[in-house]
């Protein structure tokens, strides 16, 4: 054999001399073989170092495969990080690997990854989706009994089981802060696009806050940013403004780390900051940050647990499930308005 060939069945079958049927029999525990033949085919399994293909295996005899298929948007968001793993803590025990893949928030790439998951046939497939992806084309699949959940944001074309964040009313609770302290001008600094879900519901109840306390909506301090430093630049802006915000909304945690690099950039200790969703470090800036935490840890666990059920046999109707988020004051979110420090 080749020294830089990985070792086949056949080259197990020659070792021994047996047939490969002979050793499939004993490595897949499928037909009669005896205690002799056994031991030598393991025995040569491990000198050889072979690695059985148990995909091809699966497709063969027709069983699912024991990995999970996740597709999430950015390998690098320690958020979704968390998430993962989450999952792979709670599938451990039932003999279950985590195969993950990134999206990049592409919906061609999102559907590429899914049909790569689905030809191995994965036990379960977790996605989270990316904007403007439609996921009818998994009903098949789903009514085949596959296990399907969506992460993060709902999926559309699809009635399937979901695990989302409380992300509306985790904004209007962090806005809501900031106008305790007496701000009346919030920037908002949102995820891109536009029209991904959790921006749309963090705008959702930053604009709830700010109607419960009766202030009005001003487009102007309204922006965007997709990256770190995109989150700085429109930072940059906002303070640049004629009337500018004296406390500033995080849509996110790439953003918040934008946002407070650009202040810190500034010596702009003066501005107040509440970021959606933790990040590492937070207690280590000044002031520490406070934030709307995110609880990936949970929804990684009730993702797992809710497929595992499926898994199992449950058949009921298809739950979204909201994990709620909780306010952590550190500090940035407690820096009164201008007003309230002259007064």
């Amino acid at each position: 054999m080749a020294a830089n060939r990985r070792p086949t069945l056949a080259d197990v079958a020659r070792e021994v001399g047996v047939s490969a049927k002979t050793v499939s029999r004993v490595l897949n525990e499928d037909g009669p073989a005896s205690a002799k033949t056994r031991e030598q085919v393991l025995a040569a399994v491990a000198k050889l170092g072979f690695q059985p293909n148990l995909m091809a295996r699966n497709i063969r005899v027709g069983g699912p495969d024991t990995t999970i298929g996740l597709v999430i948007p950015d390998l690098g968001n320690p958020f979704f990080g968390a998430v993962a793993r989450s999952i792979e803590d709670t599938v451990r025990d039932r003999g279950l690997t985590l195969l993950m893949g990134s999206s990049a928030d592409d919906p061609d790439r999102e559907r590429a990854l899914t049909d790569k998951f689905l030809a191995r046939r994965v036990s379960i497939l977790m996605v989270v989706p990316s904007v403007g992806a439609d996921h009818s084309h998994l009903k098949t699949h789903r009514t085949q009994g596959l296990p399907i959940i969506f992460l993060d944001r709902p999926g559309v074309g699809l009635s399937t089981d979901s695990v989302v964040t409380s992300n509306r009313a985790g904004a209007q609770d962090g806005v809501a802060h900031l106008i305790a302290h007496g701000h009346r001008r919030i920037g908002f600094v949102g995820d891109l696009p536009t029209k991904l879900y959790t921006r749309r519901e963090r705008l959702t109840g930053y604009r709830a806050a700010l109607q419960e306390a009766g202030l009005p909506y001003d487009r102007s301090l309204v922006t965007d940013a997709h990256d770190q430093h995109g989150a700085s630049a429109a930072t940059s802006r906002l303070l640049d403004l004629a009337d500018p915000p004296t406390a500033l909304f995080a849509g996110n945690n790439i953003v918040a780390l934008g946002i407070v690099t650009e202040l810190a950039r500034n010596k702009r200790k003066d501005v107040a900051v509440v970021a959606f969703d933790d990040i590492e470090l937070a207690e280590a800036l000044e002031p520490a940050l406070t934030v709307v935490a995110q609880n990936p840890e949970e929804i990684g666990r009730t993702a797992a647990t809710t497929a595992l059920a499926r898994l199992d046999g449950d058949r009921s109707r298809a739950r979204s499930i909201t994990v709620p988020t909780r306010l952590i004051v550190r500090g940035s979110g407690e820096q009164p308005a201008p007003t309230l420090q002259e007064a």
